[in-house]
């Protein structure tokens, strides 16, 4: 089954070409994906403050780095590192998302960052999750941002797979408090994984009713 999204309006695809070659890793179509949900976002959700962008590509495993941190005005990147996800999601490469509490599973789609606090993974930025049924119920599950001793890419190697989380995306403790500072208050962290339902019915993807491009193979949920 192929995904199908839109082709970036041509002031996008010049970030789009900039951000690529800033983080050559990066899947060009999942960025290209990330940029459509932060424009329809922009003409819906009032969030046209937003100038720092993160992606992450939970279709990569999670021995490889897979989250970026972008700063759209600059077209620069920020970071470049490993992220966790939930131990419900599965083991090196995630295949199951959710929204449901006590899930322990990542979930999917468009957040904007909101507050920081200290807590019992240390500094930690919630997070607000913008399509509803998908990743809405954020904050009651307590799905945040923090660093992680277990977030260690050497360790990963070793065992096969990241350390995982309770859904959060959990970076290294080394960058945690840089990263939460660059991202709170009102950035977006984009989540994608080629889940076909969600392609199809995401609220922040193709808002422009534009379908002319294919996002590659979907893989099965778990």
């Amino acid at each position: 089954m192929l995904a199908w999204v839109a082709l970036p309006a041509a002031a996008d695809a010049g970030l789009l070409a900039r951000l690529s070659a800033a983080a050559p890793d990066a899947d060009p179509k999942v960025l290209a994906l990330a940029l459509q949900a932060r424009g329809c976002a922009m003409a819906s959700e009032g969030v046209d403050t937003a100038s720092r962008l993160a992606v992450i590509d939970y279709s990569r495993p999670s021995t490889e780095t897979r989250l970026w941190v972008f700063d759209l005005k600059r077209k620069a990147l920020l970071f470049a590192e490993h992220v966790a996800h939930g131990q419900g999601s599965g083991e090196n490469v995630p295949t199951a998302f959710s929204n449901r509490d006590g899930s322990h599973q990542s979930s999917l789609g468009l957040f904007r960052t909101a507050e920081t606090y200290v807590g019992g993974n240390g500094y930690s930025m919630r997070m607000d999750g913008l399509e509803p049924g998908v990743n809405d119920a954020a904050r009651d599950r307590l799905i945040v941002m923090h660093g992680a001793p277990y977030v260690d890419p050497l360790a990963a190697l070793k065992q096969g797979r990241l350390g995982r989380s309770y859904g959060c995306p959990a970076v290294r403790p080394q960058v945690a408090r840089a990263m939460i500072d660059t991202l709170k208050q009102g950035q977006l962290l984009f989540a994608y994984y080629p889940d076909p339902g969600w392609l199809a019915n995401s609220r922040v993807l193709g808002c422009d009713g534009k379908v002319t491009a294919s996002a590659g193979k979907a893989r099965p949920r778990g």
